[in-house]
C-alpha cells in the first residue's frame, strides 16, 4: 500500500514494519526517513537540488560520496563503491524522472558518534528530474556487520524480519510523484 511522503506530493510502497522517525526526532524538510522497528536497517527518501554538472552514473556516484561524507565514511578505505546500472522507465512509476540510477556500496559508519565503525551495505537509486532542478535520492542502509563494541547484542536485531533488497526494490518501482508544486 502506498504511503503519503512530503505531505502528499509523493507516494511509495514503504515496508511495514517501518517507523516514521520524524515521530522521533526533528527530521530535515527535504527528507522522509523510514527505521525497521527491530534492526538498524534504514530507509532514506531525499529531495536535493539537482546536480547539473554530473551527468548519469556520476550524479548517482557525486551522491554516494556525499553521503559517505554525512557519515564520516570518506577517508580512504571507508567506503566502496560496487556497482551502478541504470534502471530503465519502464520498471518505474516516477515516469517525470529523464533517467534512475541504481548503486551499490558499502561505508563503515559510527553511529551516533560511537567509536566503533559498522559495515553497512548502501543502496541508493537517484532519480533525476532536471525539469524540476530537482534529484530524488532513495537509499537502503542495511548493516551488515554491527560491530559488538557498539553495546548491541547481533542476535537481539533479529526479532522480525530484516528488510531485503527487494523490498527496496518494491520502493523504487512505487515511488510516484502527485504534486510538482513540492519542487518550489
Amino acid at each position: 500500500m502506498a504511503r503519503p511522503l512530503f505531505g502528499g506530493a509523493l507516494s511509495a510502497a514503504i515496508p511495514p514494519s517501518a517507523q516514521d522517525i520524524s515521530e522521533l526526532r526533528e527530521i530535515p524538510d527535504n527528507q522522509e526517513v523510514f527505521a525497521h522497528r527491530d534492526t538498524d536497517q534504514s530507509i532514506i527518501v531525499e529531495i536535493l537540488e539537482y546536480q547539473s554538472h554530473v551527468d548519469n552514473e556520476d550524479a548517482a556516484k557525486y551522491h554516494f560520496e556525499d553521503v559517505a561524507g554525512s557519515n564520516k565514511a570518506s577517508e580512504p578505505g571507508t567506503s566502496e563503491v560496487r556497482s551502478i546500472q541504470f534502471v530503465p522507465k519502464t520498471e518505474l512509476s516516477l515516469g517525470q524522472c529523464t533517467s534512475a540510477w541504481l548503486l551499490t556500496g558499502a561505508q563503515l559508519v559510527s553511529k551516533f558518534n560511537e567509536e566503533a565503525k559498522n559495515t553497512v551495505n548502501i543502496h541508493m537509486c537517484l532519480f533525476r528530474l532536471p525539469q524540476f532542478s530537482t534529484d530524488i535520492l532513495v537509499t537502503f542502509n542495511d548493516p551488515v556487520i554491527i560491530n559488538s563494541s557498539n553495546g548491541s547484542d547481533g542476535d537481539a536485531n533479529l526479532a522480525s524480519e530484516p528488510w531485503t533488497v527487494q523490498d527496496f526494490q518494491c520502493v523504487l518501482q512505487s515511488l510516484q510523484l502527485l504534486d510538482p508544486g513540492v519542487f518550489g
